[in-house]
């Protein structure tokens, strides 16, 4: 019969207490609804698309808003299109939203978002212990004084620990001078000003029960 010695017995204890804690505190991913799924699944979908000419931000997603300058080709519209990128995911993924001008609209400017989501009860800034869900929105560079933002992008997966999500960025300048790119923990905007730091999350929809960081 084998006999465990005490400093053994010990060691077996803590190994046992730190995989309960590890199990309590851990939070499964759930499985995603359809419409999380379809999100990733569009906006993903993009991956590689550059504006033309490729040093400008002549692009489709804001030509399907009919937004921006009408200086380039066909197709195509002229502005910084980032919210432009994320409204048009949201939009074939069959988020219901309104991309207009009026207060509560969805539009070309980042916070517009930001506004949206207050008054839709989907809003989460960073420090609210929320857990970011594929197929919300990661607002950076947030000013709440003049409402304005940097940058916008599409959440596509969220490791906990980390500092930031993963998300699909329009109007990112990591490969090109403006394209569609995946960016993993991105806590900082990709942008070609400084970039700015993560604000907080846009969900499409308000979930029942909003998931939270462990110990928060």
């Amino acid at each position: 019969m084998a006999v465990i010695s005490a400093a053994g017995l010990a060691s077996l204890l803590a190994v046992s207490i730190d995989l309960v804690t590890t199990l309590i505190l851990r939070s499964p991913s759930p499985p995603l609804t359809p419409l999380q799924r379809r999100v990733v699944t569009v906006a993903e979908s993009q991956l590689g698309y550059r504006t033309d000419p490729s040093s400008s931000y002549c692009n489709r997603y804001s030509a399907y808003w009919r937004a921006g300058l009408s200086d380039c080709g066909p197709g195509l519209r002229d502005e910084e299109w980032c919210a432009d990128f994320a409204a048009w995911v949201w939009r074939k993924a069959g988020v219901q939203f309104t991309y207009g001008l009026a207060p509560g609209d969805l539009d070309a400017a980042a916070a517009s978002f930001v506004e949206w989501g207050i008054l839709h009860g989907t809003w989460y800034p960073v420090g609210s212990s929320y857990v970011p869900l594929p197929g919300d929105i990661a607002v950076y560079g947030l000013d709440l004084s003049t409402m304005t933002a940097a940058h916008v992008a599409v959440v596509t997966s969220y490791t906990e620990g980390a500092r930031g999500p993963d998300v699909v960025n329009g109007d990112g300048d990591q490969l090109a001078f403006s394209d569609v790119e995946a960016g993993v923990d991105q806590w900082k905007a990709e942008l070609h000003r400084d970039g700015e730091l993560l604000s907080g999350y846009v969900a499409p929809v308000r979930p029942p029960a909003p998931r939270r960081l462990a110990g928060k």
